[in-house]
């Protein structure tokens, strides 16, 4: 099928109920299709748009209509020595297969990838790691071990994802914004980065970071504050250095206690010291 028919047929089905779905065998040929699409990564759930983004809401509601017309059923992993350990899912989303011929490193120990996720030639995923259905990850990117790619979320060239990076996930509302990262940002280690945040390019996101649409970010460079609103997520800035700060509470209670708040502070821009502080190694790609 031609990928705007995948399109239209899809907006088709979007309002129909599971039962409406399962009745109609047309629609598991097309949800082929349209998974196809994701895995050769064709089409995407956000896309770059001028200086900014913007999200494709018709492939969440494929991904949706994916997970209304699935059945559960019984899968299982093999275990060695131990027989087959069962998982039980959608019929529709069952784990995604890679041949040498993908040119993607999987290294043995738990990970796994969703059907419907894109992971292009020379991603690197150290077990055990998590890439889910929607996710969109781009060349010579490297998700270390026990990081998750939530569902469509995208995912640059020459990422680093630190160990136990949590990249969140969305589905619902199909028009909100997916979690962003773009090309050469480093995430360091126990990030968390959710709720539609954009960090661009050559960012660098310290150890320990948490970056959402409640918490906001203090440009101690530039002397102003970085906040999620009404009409657009949060942006951390290209090249911005982010460190996790803190920030005195007010109020007796606090002020007897010496409580203070956390704060993301972006504390200075990317320099020569930076970039060889963070510099990929070639070879482990």
């Amino acid at each position: 099928m031609e990928n705007q028919q995948v399109k239209e047929a899809i907006l088709g089905y979007a309002a129909l109920g599971a039962d409406q779905l399962k009745a109609d065998p047309k629609v598991r040929e097309v949800f082929a299709a349209f998974k196809e699409l994701l895995n050769r990564g064709v089409v995407r759930a956000a896309e770059p748009s001028g200086s900014g983004w913007t999200v494709n809401q018709w492939v969440k509601q494929g991904i949706l209509v994916g997970m209304r017309l699935g059945v559960l059923v019984e899968g299982h992993v093999d275990a060695g020595a131990t027989g087959s350990f069962p998982f039980i899912d959608k019929d529709t989303y069952p784990l995604r297969r890679f041949t040498a011929a993908d040119n993607v490193r999987i290294v043995p120990g738990g990970s796994s990838v969703r059907d419907g996720a894109y992971l292009a030639p020379s991603v690197v995923m150290m077990p055990p790691a998590y890439v889910n259905v929607g996710g969109w990850v781009d060349e010579g990117t490297m998700i270390d071990s026990h990081a998750l790619v939530g569902s469509c979320a995208q995912v640059g060239k020459k990422v680093h994802l630190s160990a136990a990076v949590q990249i969140g996930g969305v589905l619902e509302p199909v028009g909100a914004m997916p979690v962003i990262i773009e090309d050469e940002v480093m995430v360091g280690g126990n990030c968390g980065i959710y709720e539609g945040t954009i960090v661009k390019r050559r960012a660098v996101i310290g150890t320990g970071v948490i970056l959402n649409g409640s918490t906001p970010v203090y440009d101690l460079v530039n002397g102003t504050i970085l906040r999620k609103t009404a009409d657009s997520p949060l942006v951390i800035p290209e090249g911005a250095v982010v460190v996790a700060g803190s920030r005195r509470s007010k109020g007796a209670f606090a002020e007897e206690h010496g409580l203070s708040i956390y704060p993301p502070l972006i504390v200075k821009y990317r320099d020569d010291r930076t970039d060889s502080a963070t510099a990929l190694e070639s070879a482990l790609r």
